[in-house]
């Protein structure tokens, strides 16, 4: 890695196989030199969650026999932290992109997921990060329209830098009939999952629970991640990790505390 192409970390959270990383390590290619750090298995939902009570794994992978890459027994997270101090100890990378992830992460769904926490903590550290999410949850997406916004979002971020503690929230519609209008910067749409408990037995008659819900959007405004996606256009909501709410910190000086 002598020559002057950038260090690009790819991890995601559908694990080391998924049809998502392979696309985005492909792309990668074209700008960088890519390490990759996935998890050994699927680790949707976990959010920031990071691995304390047991070992951490890290084994190479011949998944990808050309790069340096590594499968680890964590969580998204757990990827980055090791990336970044155990893999690359002599070389902070210049990017941290995760994904592509098989369906989107807008609105509230960024807290939930382990694409974005891998990119959050990424920032945490520093470091410009990117979390892809395409909104296909079929088991063979088609990635193929989303290509030209990967590199270019990118390839933009490496060249003009991220302010410190921000990451990238880029989420794509599925393919169409009609090709991607365009890019939209928006504000995280405030729309969450309704969730419903399906209570159910197993053979033993022990009762158990299997989430499930309907995702409800109550926000009108046409700036926001999931107008933008409605509208075939690619979402770009950056986010920080500081969830300190200023505006109620003046009212509460009031209290009688």
């Amino acid at each position: 890695m002598s020559d002057h192409k950038p260090l690009i970390l790819v991890t995601n959270d559908d694990g080391i196989t998924a049809r998502g990383i392979a696309f985005l390590v492909d792309c990668m290619q074209e700008i960088g030199h890519v390490v990759v750090v996935a998890p050994n298995s699927p680790q949707s939902g976990m959010g920031h969650a990071i691995t304390i009570a047991t070992p951490l794994r890290l084994y190479p992978t011949t998944i990808f026999p050309e790069l340096p890459a590594y499968e680890c027994s964590g969580t998204p997270a757990d990827c980055v932290k090791l990336g970044k101090h155990h893999v690359l100890k002599d070389r902070a990378p210049d990017l941290v992109v995760s994904g592509v992830n098989h369906g989107s992460n807008t609105a509230i769904s960024v807290l939930y997921s382990g694409t974005m926490s891998a990119a959050i903590e990424a920032a945490i550290e520093g470091i410009p990060a990117i979390g892809f999410s395409l909104g296909d949850f079929s088991r063979e997406p088609d990635f193929s329209h989303i290509r030209q916004h990967v590199l270019s979002i990118a390839r933009n971020v490496l060249e003009r830098g991220m302010p410190k503690g921000v990451a990238l929230n880029v989420n794509f519609p599925a393919k169409a009939t009609e090709p991607l209008k365009g890019i939209k910067i928006c504000r995280q749409a405030n729309a969450k999952w309704q969730e419903i408990f399906d209570e159910r037995r197993d053979p033993h008659g022990r009762r158990y629970f299997w989430l499930d819900g309907e995702f409800v959007n109550n926000d009108t405004g046409t700036d926001t991640d999931e107008y933008a996606l409605s509208q075939n256009y690619t979402s770009i909501v950056p986010c920080q990790f500081d969830l300190t709410a200023y505006s109620v910190m003046e009212e509460m000086e009031g209290w009688n505390l």
